[in-house]
């Protein structure tokens, strides 16, 4: 399979042109007609198609491509449909090479050396995964040579020399060039860095042949490419081309728009037999012919470009502060145009730590932020749980009324010291944005925060608190319109502007080395909470309850204690409608392993992994992955996990309010509830500390508009 592959680059080398390479998604825009637009490529003058293997939540992709995933997905197209409609493709006649294309996740619920030997079977002759780092790489890889399949790496403008050497020893058939910065998308003009770029990638691919994508769109810029590539990608276009189609012409519109890109016809390279080109190609070009025998494992060629990545992984891992991994869990699962990026952050943050003058300028922000808060009892709500006694650590009383201000003054420092103009956040409840915009206006850095339409609609109070501070609110339309969406919106924005943006994610959630970082801001809360309850009481809680969405509060109060054994650590997650219905957010009580938004923790998703759509009354907590450090303490049973439902949410809200006089947030209430289950448990003699990671006054709306339906279910009505 690789072999085709290579002799397809020979072939077209030989006849003094480009090879034409054509993407569309499977199932797209119905699954009956992938396989006449795969026939329509072919007999458009097409030497290979990339088949994408649709994904919910496609982060290294553009609108058009992530709409025609969506669109599949809604076709009920799964991983293996797509390899059904390929292999129906076969037996209809489509003789040139198929890469399938496509994100980790769906490939890992599959399983990875099945797919690779299904896919064999369906008639693929390659892979090329996005998201994959490189010692997941090398796995797969071994899959792949076993089966003589190919693996094509991806090569971005910002792929570092030694990276690019690594990933270069590892292609089997051609690399694939992305062409700029950015998700994909079609464009009216290229890059003037690409010359240069194909020429640092030939430096180290010698006569492996490569393929340029991304931007490319009309017959000019094939050809344009075509003087510096041995192959030229277009995939937005098309599918962009086959979605205005009638669903009946689209294999005739894929044709026609094929053949006027390479000036060709499929029909005397796909029907004759070989030729005296193939002939002499083969004579002539001895480097880049294939030889018949397939590298297998124990060939020193592979084994050679094992060994490099081994030795590549093992130096990256030497060479960090903080693993890239809790466990199985965490990891960098992003396009390789971040790759480099995060190299950068994580160095950044690994010299800003070990330099005090950092945490002196940091600490100097106390009195701004509100630290330390406050820690004192709640006697009332101890009453009537009538068990152990509850204390509260109010990160509600900081300034901005959560938690957050902790991480985005800490990241917004880092950004500083990079050099970096401007700063993007994510944000649910709209804390997280309110804290980023906050720190932003007090820096002088340009702001913009990527919020679901729901969450903006329910959440209009803090949307109007970030505008009010400067901030532009770009409001996600697409998926659930929830914070899942958000971060899709703010991880392909972050890509497009790499060197003068700073991500600042606002929960332990992402790749490498985000959950450290913000574990590391977050950890305030429960040092001081360790500090401040061992002068009152001479010793340490009996137990420490947090709400748990992805994960800010909850590690950053538990990993303070994370070795103190006595202490027990309870993360209660957002129930929904129960979880034992679709409607609801509990990832680590309701979820499984899996990879999303650039980490491998456990998610919320099908048995396809596709990601799947959430619920809570609580906007901070409607968010289908977690933590990889809160999924480790999951899994060694360090840390203990409850769903709260929505009116379980209310009554801790109700209750904190009427019998204390504090107003949580909804993140929050979750864990009062969770709280006052765990202390009907205990005794009088023990106690309970809450995280209290946010103030009530956004959600006093949202409370409102939930009551009619809630409140019945527990005995709470406030009409007048």
């Amino acid at each position: 399979m690789t072999d085709k592959l290579k002799e397809t680059f020979t072939k077209c080398k030989a006849e003094g042109r480009n090879a034409f390479v054509t993407f569309v998604t499977a199932g797209y825009p119905k699954p009956e007609s992938t396989v006449g637009i795969l026939k329509g490529m072919e007999a458009g003058g097409v030497d290979i198609i990339e088949l994408g293997l649709p994904f919910s939540d496609p982060i290294g992709d553009g609108p058009t491509i992530q709409s025609s995933n969506t669109i599949a997905l809604k076709n009920g197209v799964t991983t293996a449909q797509t390899l059904d409609l390929l292999r129906e493709a076969r037996k209809a006649g489509l003789r040139i090479p198929v890469v399938l294309m496509g994100y980790y996740n769906p490939i890992l619920m599959y399983g990875e050396e099945k797919f690779v030997k299904d896919a064999k079977d369906a008639g693929a002759n390659g892979f090329i995964v996005v998201d994959f780092p490189p010692e997941e790489a090398l796995k797969f890889r071994k899959f792949c040579t076993a089966e003589g399949m190919s693996y094509i790496p991806l090569v971005a403008p910002a792929t570092s020399e030694s990276r690019l050497k690594l990933l270069a020893s590892i292609a089997d058939s051609f690399i694939y060039v992305v062409s700029r910065m950015g998700t994909t998308g079609a464009l009216g003009s290229l890059s003037s860095d690409l010359p240069a770029l194909c020429a640092r990638v030939r430096k180290y691919c010698g006569e492996t042949p490569i393929a340029v994508g991304f931007g490319v769109s009309k017959r000019e810029h094939f050809l344009s490419v075509g003087e510096i590539a041995d192959g030229v990608v277009i995939g937005s276009k098309l599918v962009s081309i086959i979605g205005e189609a009638k669903l009946e012409d689209a294999p005739e519109v894929t044709k026609k728009f094929c053949s006027e890109i390479c000036g060709r016809t499929g029909l005397e390279s796909t029907t004759r037999e070989v030729g005296i080109i193939e002939s002499i190609a083969k004579a002539t070009t001895a480097k880049e012919a294939t030889p018949s025998a397939v590298i297998t494992e124990g060939d020193p060629k592979a084994e050679l470009a094992t060994n490099f990545l081994n030795g590549v992984v093992v130096e990256e891992e030497k060479s960090r502060k903080f693993p890239a991994r809790f466990g199985v869990y965490g990891g960098q699962y992003v396009p390789e145009s971040l790759f480099d990026c995060l190299i950068e952050l994580e160095r950044g943050f690994e010299e800003a730590v070990n330099d005090p003058t950092f945490w002196e300028e940091y600490r100097s922000y106390y009195p701004y932020m509100g630290r330390p808060s406050n820690l004192h009892a709640a006697p009332r709500l101890s009453e009537y749980a009538g068990g152990a006694k509850i204390w509260l650590k109010r990160e509600d009383l900081n300034h901005t009324g959560s938690h957050k201000i902790n991480n985005a003054l800490g990241q917004i420092l880092i950004a500083r010291r990079l050099g970096k103009t401007e700063v993007i956040a994510e944000t649910g409840a709209g804390q997280h944005g309110v804290a980023t915009a906050t720190c932003a206006a007090k820096f002088n850095m340009k702001c913009t925060i990527y919020m679901g339409a729901e969450d903006v609609r329910r959440q209009a109070l803090n949307v109007f608190r970030m505008k009010l501070l400067g901030a532009q609110v770009v409001a996600i339309e697409a998926g659930t319109r929830t914070l899942r969406d958000a971060v899709n919106e703010a991880l392909r924005a972050w890509v497009t502007n790499l060197s003068t943006t700073h991500y600042i994610i606002g929960s332990a959630i992402g790749p490498h080395p985000y959950p450290t970082i913000v574990r590391t801001f977050q950890s305030v809360i429960g040092k001081e909470t360790k500090e401040q309850f061992y002068e009152i009481n001479g010793k340490l809680p009996d137990a420490v309850v947090a709400c748990v969405g992805g994960g800010s509060n909850s590690v950053g109060m538990f990993f303070p204690f994370a070795e103190d054994k006595s202490v027990k650590l309870l993360g209660v997650e957002a129930g929904g409608e129960g979880v034992d219905t679709p409607r609801h957010s509990a990832t680590i009580t309701g979820g499984s392993v899996g990879v999303l938004h650039g980490v491998k923790t456990y998610v919320l998703q099908n048995e396809d992994g596709q990601i799947s759509d959430t619920h809570s009354v609580s906007a901070g907590l409607d968010y289908p992955g977690v933590g990889p450090e809160l999924s480790m303490w999951k899994d060694t049973g360090r840390a203990q996990f409850i769903a709260a439902t929505d009116p379980q949410a209310l009554e801790g809200f109700k209750l904190l309010s009427q019998l204390e006089g504090i107003i949580p947030a909804l993140e929050s209430s979750h864990a009062v509830y969770g709280a006052i289950q765990l202390a009907k448990t205990m005794t009088p003699d023990q106690n309970i500390v809450i995280c209290l990671s946010g103030r009530g006054d956004k959600d006093v709306e949202s409370v409102a508009e939930a009551l009619p339906k809630l409140g019945p279910e527990i005995g709470w009505d406030l009409r007048f």
